[in-house]
C-alpha cells in the first residue's frame, strides 16, 4: 500500500471551520480598508530573486537563510515571495502608479520563508500588506496606525494587543549609528552568541532585535538611537505622537525596535500580543522612502504595514476559546417521492435567480424524511421547504418555519412573498 502524501511540514491546510473564521476576517479588513479609501492590488507569487536581494538587504535572515528560491527552465533565478512591499513597489514602477499621484493599496495572500515552524509560524504564511505611496508627513503614518486599531475593535481584540513605537531616523542617521552601535558590541562580544557575533559587522542593529533574553540583558547599556537622530527625524517623530495622542491611540517606545528588512527608515512600529506565547507581533511596518529609488524608480515616499493573518486567527481563537462560526443556511429544500428530485432542483434554481444572495441548500443522495429534517437543524436552516409527489401535483409547497415550529402548505408562486417576509 502506498504511503500516504502529507502536507509539507511549515504550510498548513486550512479545513472549513478554519477558512469560515478567516473569510470574517478578511471581510472586516476589506470593509475598513475600503472606507479608508484603500484599493487592491492584486501580485505574483514568484518574482526575479534580484527584486527580493535588492529591497530587503543581503544580509538579512530572509536572504540569507529562508528564501525559497530555484531556477526556471530559462536558467533565470526565481523565488517564492518571502515579503510583499518589494512586489507593490516592482509593479507600481513597472505599471507607472508611482507618479501620477498618491497611491493607497492594499494585497492579500500567501508568502514562503524557511523558518522553524512553530506556533503561529509558518513557511507558507499569509498577509495582508498596506501600501501608501507619495505622502511625506507624519499625518498618513498616524492615519495607518489608526486604521491598525480600528482593525482591532472591529475584530474584539482591542485589549489583547499593544502598540510598540519607535524611529530609526534616516540613512545618515543609521550610518552614523551603527558605527556606534558596534563600537559597543565589540565591548560585549565573547558574550554574545554566534549568530549575533555574525551580525556585529554585517547587520549591527538587527542584534538590537533579538528576542532571547540574554542578548537582551547585555543591551541593557546600548546607546539609544534617539540620542543621534537629525532634527527632521526628531520633529516628524513628535508629530506622529501628538497625532497619536489627540487620537487616543496609547503606545510604548522600544528604541531597540529595527524590523528585521533593511529598506526602513523614520517611523517604525508593531503591534504586539502576548496571548499567543511569547511577544509576537500580529501587525508590523514603517516608512521606506528611499526603497523606490533603490529599485529604479522615482524618489518617492512610502509608508506600510503587513498583518500575519495565521497569527490573528490564532489570537482571536485563543482570547475567545468557544467562538467557532458555524456554516449556516436560510433554506433546506426537502423532498421525497418519485420524480421529485429533479423538480426540487430546479425550484431551487428560481429561487436563486430571484434573491442570489440567500443560502439554500437542497438535499441530495439517500435519506428518508427523518434523516433529510436532521441535516436541514444540522444546518441551522431557518426554513425548510418540502416537496412531495402531491405538492407537485397539486402546484403546492410546504414551508415550516424550523425556530417557530409553524408549519403551512402554500401554492408554489407564493413562496418567493414568503421568503421575502421571512428572510429578506
Amino acid at each position: 500500500m502506498a504511503k500516504n502524501i502529507q502536507a509539507i511540514r511549515g504550510m498548513k491546510d486550512l479545513l472549513p471551520a478554519d477558512t469560515m473564521l478567516w473569510q470574517l476576517i478578511e471581510a472586516k479588513l476589506k470593509q475598513i480598508l475600503t472606507s479608508y479609501g484603500y484599493s487592491e492590488i492584486r501580485l505574483p507569487i514568484i518574482e526575479h530573486t534580484t527584486l527580493f536581494k535588492r529591497a530587503i538587504g543581503e544580509v538579512t535572515d530572509i536572504i540569507s537563510k529562508e528564501m525559497y528560491t530555484f531556477y526556471d527552465r530559462n536558467g533565470d533565478s526565481l523565488t517564492l515571495r518571502p515579503e510583499g512591499t518589494a512586489s507593490c513597489v516592482r509593479a507600481g514602477i513597472e505599471h507607472s502608479l508611482l507618479y501620477k499621484s498618491e497611491q493607497r493599496l492594499w494585497y492579500m495572500g500567501p508568502m514562503f520563508r524557511h523558518e522553524r515552524p512553530q506556533k503561529g509560524r509558518y513557511r507558507a504564511f499569509h498577509q495582508l500588506g498596506v501600501e501608501v505611496f507619495g505622502l511625506y508627513g507624519p499625518d498618513i503614518d498616524a492615519e495607518i496606525i489608526l486604521m491598525n486599531a480600528r482593525f482591532w475593535r472591529a475584530l474584539g481584540i482591542s485589549q489583547y494587543i499593544s502598540l510598540e513605537l519607535n524611529s530609526i531616523g534616516s540613512i545618515q542617521v543609521r550610518a552614523k549609528y551603527r558605527n556606534i552601535l558596534i563600537a559597543y558590541l565589540e565591548k560585549i562580544k565573547n558574550k554574545l552568541d554566534k549568530e549575533c557575533i555574525n551580525n556585529i559587522y554585517s547587520n549591527p542593529m538587527r542584534i538590537l532585535d533579538n528576542k532571547k533574553l540574554e542578548v537582551q540583558v547585555l543591551l541593557n547599556d546600548v546607546p539609544s538611537i534617539h540620542d543621534y537622530l537629525d532634527q527632521e527625524s526628531h520633529k516628524h517623530l513628535s508629530r506622529l505622537c501628538k497625532l497619536l495622542d489627540n487620537a487616543g491611540i496609547t503606545y510604548i517606545f522600544n528604541d531597540r525596535l529595527v524590523r528585521g528588512l533593511d529598506y526602513y527608515n523614520s517611523t517604525v512600529f508593531e503591534w504586539v500580543t502576548d496571548f499567543v506565547g511569547t511577544k509576537n507581533a500580529i501587525c508590523a511596518g514603517g516608512r521606506y522612502d528611499s526603497l523606490v529609488s533603490q529599485l529604479g524608480g522615482y524618489a518617492t515616499p512610502a509608508i506600510g504595514c503587513a498583518i500575519g493573518l495565521e497569527r490573528l486567527a490564532l489570537l482571536i481563537k485563543t482570547v475567545n476559546p468557544n467562538f467557532q462560526p458555524q456554516f449556516e443556511v436560510d433554506v433546506y429544500l426537502i423532498y421525497f417521492g418519485t420524480g421529485t428530485q429533479s423538480f426540487a432542483m430546479c425550484l431551487a434554481e428560481k429561487i436563486r435567480d430571484v434573491y442570489p444572495y440567500i443560502k439554500l441548500m437542497t438535499h441530495y443522495g439517500s435519506g428518508n424524511f427523518k434523516k433529510q429534517f436532521a441535516r436541514a437543524n444540522k444546518y441551522k436552516a431557518k426554513l425548510a421547504l418540502i416537496l412531495g409527489e402531491r405538492e407537485i401535483q397539486n402546484g403546492q409547497i410546504n414551508v415550516k418555519n424550523l425556530h417557530s415550529g409553524d408549519q403551512k402548505i402554500i401554492l408554489q408562486e407564493e413562496i418567493f412573498v414568503i421568503l421575502s417576509s421571512i428572510l429578506v
